[in-house]
C-alpha cells in the first residue's frame, strides 16, 4: 500500500512559549524526529508539511526535505491547516488513497507502532487512529467554578473511564472522506479536534490501535525533559 502524509505544524506553542516544533531534542528539532518515521518508510509517497505562512524557518525546511514532502500555508485552527494539507495533494493523491495526519509535536512514534497502525488501519473500511486506555481516575470540575490562585478547581464528580481512550496521531482516512469530513465540518461552523472527530460526525467510526510505545505530545518544556529521557533510554 502507498499513503500520504499532512502534518500541521503551524501552531504558535502558546503554552510552551515559542514554536516548539524547532526546539532541540537531543541533536534533532521536534519537528525533524515527527517527520523521520515517514521519511523512512518507502510506503510514504509524499506529502504535506503545513506551515504558518510566515514561518522563518521555511527556507531552510524547503532545502533540506525531500521533493515528495511540499510546504504549505496552515490556516487559523487545526483543521483548516489539515484541510489546505488534504487540498495541496489533490492532484497526487487518489480518493481512495491513505491519508496519515501526524502532530508535529510527536516526536516519539515508534517505527513499531507506525506499522501496526498501517497494518490494521488499512484492513478497516474506515481508518484508525493510535490512541491509550484512559488508566487514570477521571474527576468533573465544577461547572463555572472559579479557581483558586494555585489553579485548583473544585471536584464535583467522578467518571467511569470504561470505554475512554487517549487520541493521538497518527489518525489514518481515505484521502476524500477526509477531505469532505473536515471540509463540511468547517463549512457548518464546526471546530472538529482532530480528525477521526470530524468523521464521527460523518457516521463513521475509526478503529482505535493501541500504541505500545510512548507517543508523548510536545506542550510545555517539561514535556521535552520527559522526551528526552525516552530518547535515551531508547538508545540504550
Amino acid at each position: 500500500m502507498r499513503y500520504w502524509l499532512v502534518m500541521p505544524a503551524a501552531g504558535a506553542g502558546r503554552r510552551f512559549g515559542s514554536a516548539k516544533q524547532y526546539a532541540r531534542l537531543g541533536e534533532y528539532t521536534v519537528l525533524e524526529r515527527s517527520l523521520q518515521p515517514f521519511l523512512d518508510d518507502a510506503q510514504c509517497a509524499g506529502g504535506s508539511l503545513v506551515l504558518a505562512s510566515d514561518d522563518p524557518q521555511r527556507a531552510h525546511l524547503q532545502s533540506v526535505l525531500p521533493a515528495r514532502i511540499r510546504l504549505i500555508d496552515g490556516g487559523e485552527e487545526r483543521a483548516h491547516s489539515v484541510c489546505n494539507g488534504l487540498r495541496a495533494l489533490e492532484a497526487r493523491a487518489a480518493p481512495d488513497d491513505w491519508v496519515l495526519v501526524h502532530d508535529a509535536a510527536r516526536p516519539m512514534l515508534s517505527s513499531a507502532d507506525l506499522g501496526e497502525l498501517l497494518r490494521l488501519g488499512a484492513a478497516d473500511a474506515v481508518g484508525a487512529l493510535l490512541a491509550t486506555p484512559v488508566a487514570d481516575t477521571l474527576k468533573r470540575a465544577l461547572a463555572g467554578g472559579a479557581s483558586q490562585p494555585s489553579g485548583a478547581v473544585r471536584c464535583e464528580s467522578t467518571l467511569s473511564r470504561d470505554a475512554l481512550w487517549l487520541a493521538q496521531t497518527p489518525q489514518m482516512f481515505r484521502f476524500a472522506p477526509l477531505r469532505q469530513a473536515l471540509e463540511q465540518a468547517l463549512s457548518l461552523g464546526r471546530r472538529p479536534t482532530d480528525e477521526a472527530q470530524a468523521m464521527e460526525w460523518q457516521g463513521h467510526a475509526a478503529l482505535l490501535v493501541p500504541s505500545r510505545d510512548p507517543n508523548l505530545k510536545v506542550t510545555t518544556r517539561a514535556d521535552l525533559s520527559l522526551a528526552e529521557a525516552i530518547l535515551s533510554r531508547r538508545a540504550t
